[in-house]
This record gives C-alpha cells, structure tokens and sequence, in this order.
C-alpha cells in the first residue's frame, strides 16, 4: 500500500464501539483507542449504544440477541468504520450478527453492511490505514497474550506485536502458549468454574515463565480474569490493555489493582 492511499483512508468517520465492560470497568481504554484512532488521522465519534449481545448469544438466547443487534445496527448506521477495542465485541458483530438475520431478508443485508465495516481496534489500525508505529514510550518488558475471538474469528496476531515493535523502550516477551484460552469466555467462567479456574492456573504459569512485569491483552475480560487469578495469588504482574501503552496511556492503577483513596482535607 502506498503512503498516497494510506493517507487517503485515514480521512474517515469512525465510530467507537466503546464495549460494555470498557464503559463500566475501564473507561481509560476507550479514551486510548481514540487517542490512537485520532492520531491516525480519524474523527472519531462515540453514538449512544448498547451491549453487543454476545452474553444471550454464547447462552443461546437468539431472540434478546436479535433485538440487540438491531439497535447496534441502528446506532452505527452511516460510520464509515466501527471500531471496537475488544476482539469478542468486534468479533460478535462482524461474524455472528449476519447468522442472526439468516431468515429476514431486511435486516440480513444491514447486517452485513455493518459486518464488513467493523474492526477490532489494533486490526484496523494496520490492515485498513496502514498505521507501521505509534508515538509511545513504556519501559520495560512485556508479554501478550492472544485472545481467543480475536485470534479465532477476526485474526488478530501479528498487528498488536506490529504496533509493540514501535515503542520505545519496549522488549515483548512471547510466552508458552499465548493463543490458549486464559479461561474467561465471557458466562463460560460461570457456568464452568472449575474447568475455567484450571485453565487460568495453567496461563498464569505461562505468563510466570516469561520474566516480563507486565501481561497485555487486547480483550479486557480476558485481562481483568487473569489479573485477578494474578492478583490472588499474590503475583506482582502489571495487567493492561495493549491500547493503553500503544497511547501512551499508562497513568491509571493497572487492571485489577484499585485507584489510590484521595487524602482527606482537614
């Protein structure tokens, strides 16, 4: 791709899918991600909006999924991209909303309209505008961790390690394993408690071996249950979302550690 057509496409209308647990849980990731979106040259805007879906989908609950997905695709009508800094809500979106719509020969074509502009956020910032580096300094090693959606439906690997690469002071460490589930999968962890409190003892192991202080991830379920396996067992493990450090946004408490009370006056 030439820089010409780089730049051309970097002259877009993007809307931010902010995701539920960002929202709520770590609202620093969304400002990261349009930080990053702005930097490539995007305007970025964040519509009023829902869950994806993806908790009725996983347990099966079609027709709450359904209703949802419609309201998403009424929210994101008109962007030229949505992007989401999560690969399972981008990944709900861009593989899962068209089968829901299999039947309705009016909505099936809106899905797919929204499917084909819908990106997990590292992904589009490689593959659609070309981005090579970001403008970042985190000191330290690192290690990454690839989330199951994102790897599985959306291919998302190499683009996070690309835009690593890039910033200064950095060093990723690849750990044993890093494409293997850390045991979240959204009800998954509820419904399967065991299974899934095993799978995480297995990838905190891995993330041990690495050496590295820091894990990313670019999934912030994934982050927030190995933070907190890490944080129980009394691992010193910094945990954060790859946005964060691609921003150049790392002034918040890490995932899983609380913010710091204020001091009382008086």
């Amino acid at each position: 791709m030439t820089q010409g057509v780089v730049q051309e496409r970097r002259n877009l209308r993007v809307g931010l899918f902010v995701t539920c647990l960002v929202d709520l849980m770590r609202p620093s990731i969304g400002f990261a991600a349009v930080k990053l979106l702005e930097d490539a040259g995007c305007t970025v805007e964040v519509p009023s909006q829902t869950c994806c879906g993806q908790p009725a989908f996983n347990s099966g609950d079609r027709a709450t999924t359904r209703a949802i997905a419609e309201q998403v695709i009424e929210a994101f009508r008109g962007y030229d991209y949505v992007v989401a800094p999560s690969g399972s809500c981008a990944g709900t979106i861009k593989t899962h909303y068209r089968e829901l719509f299999d039947d309705d020969p009016n909505w099936r074509p809106r899905a797919e309209d929204l499917s084909a502009r819908t990106y997990e956020l590292t992904s589009f910032l490689v593959d659609v505008l070309g981005v090579t580096s970001v403008d970042a300094t985190f000191k330290g090693q690192v290690t990454y961790h690839d989330s199951c959606s994102g790897l599985r439906e959306l291919g998302v690997q190499n683009q996070p390690r690309k835009l690593l690469s890039s910033v200064q002071g950095l060093s990723l460490v690849e750990m044993n394993e890093s494409d293997v589930c850390c045991g979240f999968g959204g009800t998954f962890a509820v419904k399967y408690g065991d299974i899934s409190a095993a799978i995480v003892e297995a990838k905190e192991k891995n993330i041990e071996a690495t050496g590295a202080p820091t894990l990313l991830a670019g999934d912030l379920g994934c982050l927030m249950n190995m933070a907190g396996k890490l944080t129980r067992d009394g691992k010193p493990i910094v945990v954060r979302h790859v946005a964060e450090v691609l921003a150049g946004m790392t002034d918040e408490p890490p995932i899983g550690q609380p913010k710091p009370k204020a001091a009382e006056s008086g």
